[in-house]
Parts: structure tokens; sequence; C-alpha cells
């Protein structure tokens, strides 16, 4: 038989170039690539699947940093139990989170290490029965004490709020300052709580659900028994608005989805819906590590593209990355690559500014209809 054409052989090959124009891809090497930060803009960012999503997320994180957006950390998830306190403490002092939305159980466990509260790796395979008899609480592999780790926390929770008035309305940017200026007083290693960093540095530090948590339930003690608490939640909406509406560009990294997620990308919405300022138009940049699939509605509806939809990013396509791989391992190697190739940034200190970024928006007038 005479030799056929390969099929679709008829089809223009300069048609093909408009798809053909990416970097090629070669056989990895990891030889000269020892470092972190080589490794990511050289090797994962040379390959495929979510490998090169790690590397375009780790670049996009650069880009946030370089074009001086004010940066935002959320937390979900347990990270704090193991041991992540300490690269978000670098990223704060290296000025590259400028206020944080995290669980209030990340908050809590954070102040376990500086007390030297015993939290120890485990495994995830025990009797948990076993466990609870002999007073240990298990996350997964990690496990906590009930007596020398959680009540003694509690305790130091409950000191904290002695000198703290909670007599007049505050934000729980308000009550974790005064936490972390408290455990930097007394705590033996204070170095190993973010909380103190965070309060140091001046970053503000909220939670979305401040009742669901270990810090939200230890405030029942003053409530009840000694005087009302008036923690206000929707002061954290106006303090994080106000934020967002003051800077020049926004970005987020988001690890893991939950709560926090939607707290800090409801900000545009809340200026642009609710208080009928346009002038964001939806935030810039948007960083998320999570293992979520959005067709669960894990994502809590916030792909970035359907975000879009939302008015809470910019743009559906660009300066957007989801990195779809387990934070303990994403979070780690993106901090470090950042730590090494960005200069530090001089700390804005957004605490010190919340009441004088309010004020601005309080200027804008009032809604109608």
């Amino acid at each position: 038989m005479p030799n056929q054409p390969c099929q679709g052989s008829h089809k223009d090959p300069a048609a093909a170039q408009r798809w053909m124009s990416g970097r090629s891809i070669e056989p990895l090497r990891l030889r000269g690539n020892e470092q972190v930060a080589d490794l990511i803009d050289n090797v994962y960012a040379g390959s495929g699947y979510n490998a090169r999503r790690l590397a375009e997320g780790a670049q996009l994180y650069r880009r946030m940093i370089e074009d001086g957006a004010t940066i935002c950390m959320t937390v979900a998830g347990a990270m704090t139990p193991i041991g992540m306190s300490g690269i978000f403490s670098d990223l704060v002092q290296a000025g590259f989170v400028d206020f944080v939305i995290a669980t209030g159980a990340n908050l809590y466990h954070d102040l376990h290490r500086p007390y030297n509260c015993p939290m120890t790796q485990g495994h995830f395979d025990v009797d948990d029965n076993e466990l609870a008899a002999d007073g240990v609480a298990r996350i997964y592999d990690v496990f906590i004490e009930d007596e020398n780790t959680l009540l003694k926390t509690d305790r130091v929770i409950l000191d904290a709020l002695e000198g703290f008035d909670t007599s007049k309305p505050f934000s729980t940017a308000a009550l974790h300052k005064a936490l972390g200026d408290r455990v930097a007083q007394i705590a033996p290693a204070p170095e190993k709580s973010f909380l103190v960093a965070a309060a140091r540095c001046d970053v503000p530090v909220f939670t979305s659900s401040p009742g669901d948590s270990s810090i939200g339930m230890n405030l029942m003690i003053p409530y009840l028994y000694e005087k009302p608490v008036h923690l206000n939640p929707i002061l954290d909406v106006i303090e994080t608005s106000a934020i967002v509406r003051d800077a020049e560009l926004n970005g987020v990294v988001e690890v893991g989805g939950g709560s926090p997620k939607n707290f800090y990308l409801q900000t545009q919405p809340a200026l642009e819906q609710f208080l009928h300022d346009s002038s964001k138009g939806g935030h810039d940049y948007f960083l998320q590590l999570t293992t979520d699939s959005p067709q669960w509605g894990g994502l809590s509806g916030a792909t970035p593209s359907e975000a879009k939809s939302w008015g809470k990013v910019k743009d559906a396509r660009v300066n957007n990355v989801v990195v779809y791989s387990c934070a303990s391992l994403t979070l780690p190697l993106i901090a470090q690559y950042v730590l090494t190739r960005c200069k530090p940034r001089p700390l804005r200190r957004l605490l010190n500014r919340l009441p004088e970024m309010v004020a601005e928006l309080k200027k804008l007038p009032k809604p109608h209809g």
C-alpha cells in the first residue's frame, strides 16, 4: 500500500503555532537546582500539573510583594498545631503579610509553644478511647495534653483579659493585639508565637468566627461572672473593608479556605454592593492553597473565576492561582521562595492606622435604597 499521510496533515501547520508558543518541556534537571527557590523556578515551573501551579503561585506571591500590594494571609485548617507559626512569623517580620484573618483555633494553638506546653508528634492510627482516658487530645497525628496544654492555655487567655478593657466595643484585632502583647511580656519563649510577632509588627489579626474556638469560649467566663464582653464582629467587617479601601493594590494568600477565605473576599462586595463605593473593583491578586474541589462546594463557591462574578476579584483569569495540594507541603515551599527571592519590605503597621482608615470609610455618603 502506498504511504498514507498522517491524519490531520491537511491542516495548516502555521495555525497550530499560536498554541505552541509556551515554554518547551524538557527533561528536568535537579543538579544545579538544590536550593528551594531554584527548584521552583527551574524544575517545578518547567513541569506540569500542580508542580507548575505551585511555581505559578510562588511567582504570583513574589509579584504581590514586588508590586507593593497590601497582602492579607487567611488561615484555615489546623496549621499552627503542625508548627506553621514559625513560617507565619517569618513572613510577617519580612513585611510580606500586612494583616491576617485566621480561625480562632489556629490562634489558640499558637499560644501553646510560647509556654512550652506539650504538643508533640503522635500517630493517626491510635485508639482514641485510650487517648481520651489518659487526658490527651488528637489533631490527626498531633497529640496535645488536656491539663498541661489546653487548660494552661485557657489560663493564659484569662490572664491576658485581666488588663484588657472589655466594657467598650472592640474588634478581634484589638483582642489579639492584647493577647500578643501579654504573651510577649510573660511567656518563657515568646518567639514561638506568631501572635507575638504580629503584635510587635502591628499587624492586625482578625478572626471571622470568634465564637468558634477556645479563645471565644474563654470569653464566657468574664461575661457570665464578671462583666459584659463587648466583642463586636461588625467592627471586623468595617476594619477589614477599610484596610482594603485604603490600599492601592490588594492581594491575598489563602491557606486553606473556609470562613477566613470568604471574610477577606467579601471586603470588595462590602465596599461596592453595600457602601456603593466602586473605587476598588475587586482584589488584584489571589493565591489559594487547598485540597478542596469546587464541584463539592468545598471552595465556598469561590474559585477565582467564580469570585469575579461576585465582584471579589478584579479579573477572572489574570493574577489568580489555585494550587490543589496540601498546604503543609506547599506553604513552606512558597514561603521559602519569597523569603529568598524578595527583599524585606518596610512594615505597614496597619494596626496603628485602623482608626484613620475607618474614619475615611465613614466619609462615604450613606447609601440610600
